[in-house]
């Protein structure tokens, strides 16, 4: 077994070399990754050297939304075993302190999240893993559709953080992959009325193909003006912004309604951003924000099995992992056509 994993060797310059292979600890196992997509902020760290607080230095290796098989067990692992299909939840938390022990582990103060600098990422071919963070494939869900699964507990965190109940009217602003998981975990939740706002169109038809109620392109209309007319001045149950985007993250207290909510998840690379908090405050609305998720792989993996959410169309584009440079290439200089990537490892 020879064990390959692409750098980035500086801004929007990628490099495969061969490293050493892994071995499995005690309670960890050791996998053959098959898919890792490419996240956002895979795309920043490697256009941008930065993704909001953190900092590429030196040769990084970045992808954290990775899925693949088992091939070896280290010492002690007990749930596991040779030839399962799995995917990795890529934070890996110090399990003693407070959030820890009251199960918000995402905000976990010394999490060691793949691709965060400074620690490493996984465009490899194998990588040891706590047994633990690795949740097992049942037969009927793909190693494709098992590096999906990440991005899937983004939008299922969101949906939870805005309490999104049977009935309720939602708006969500950016199509891109968060936006459009965000839409199939609020249609799980019960959601049924959705609209999604963006300016790319091909994200709009995608949006459109899983499941929106409809679209608005916010680069050919106002879009607070249409869901003003939509609702008939009283707004939506539920805003979510996923775009980071300074522009929608303003205006989401004008499309929520009286006693809504607003969930932020798009981070944007603007740390201070205007906003009108005297009409969040006329209107009693609530602010959420996301970060990652936590206790959600389990529930998305169960989503996808029994077909309550289907992840694999927002796959547009898949590389070999040798054309992996063409793919970061794709993302940065094709974003109208791009609305997910992955890697094929294997």
């Amino acid at each position: 077994m020879k064990n390959r994993a692409a750098y980035m060797t500086d801004l929007d310059k990628m490099e495969i070399r061969d490293i050493e292979m892994p071995k499995a600890g005690a309670k960890e196992v050791l996998v053959e990754l098959e898919y890792v997509g490419i996240c956002g902020s895979d795309v920043h760290y490697f256009h941008d050297g930065r993704c909001g607080d953190y900092k590429v230095e030196g040769d990084f290796m970045l992808g954290h939304e990775c899925a693949g098989t088992v091939v070896a067990l280290g010492e002690g692992v007990e749930h596991l075993k040779v030839g399962d299909k799995v995917a990795l939840e890529p934070g890996i938390t110090c399990g003693q302190c407070e959030f820890c022990r009251t199960g918000r582990y995402n905000l976990c103060p010394d999490v060691q999240f793949l691709a965060t600098p400074p620690v490493q990422g996984c465009y490899e071919n194998y990588i040891a893993f706590p047994e633990n963070m690795c949740f097992k494939l049942p037969d009927n869900i793909s190693t494709k559709e098992g590096a999906l699964v990440e991005p899937l507990s983004v939008g299922m965190h969101a949906a939870n953080q805005g309490d999104v109940k049977l009935g309720d009217s939602v708006v969500i602003l950016g199509a891109g992959c968060i936006g459009l998981v965000t839409l199939l975990a609020c249609k799980a939740h019960g959601a049924t009325d959705i609209t999604v706002v963006d300016v790319i169109p091909k994200r709009l038809d995608y949006a459109l193909k899983l499941g929106a109620t409809r679209v608005i392109n916010g680069r050919e209309a106002d879009a607070v003006g249409e869901v003003d007319k939509l609702t008939d001045g009283a707004g939506v149950d539920k805003v979510f912004e996923t775009a980071g985007s300074p522009i929608t993250i303003q205006q989401t207290p004008y499309m929520v309604k009286n006693g809504g909510t607003i969930v932020l998840v798009g981070i944007s690379a603007q740390e201070k951003i205007e906003y009108n908090f005297a009409k969040i405050m006329a209107k009693e609305a609530r602010i959420e924000s996301v970060f990652r998720y936590r206790n959600i792989y389990p529930q998305a993996i169960a989503a996808i099995a029994d077909g309550i959410i289907d992840v694999s169309g927002i796959v547009t584009h898949e590389f070999d992992f040798d054309d992996i440079q063409e793919a970061f290439d794709c993302a940065i200089n094709n974003k109208d056509e791009v609305v997910k990537a992955v890697i094929k490892i294997k």
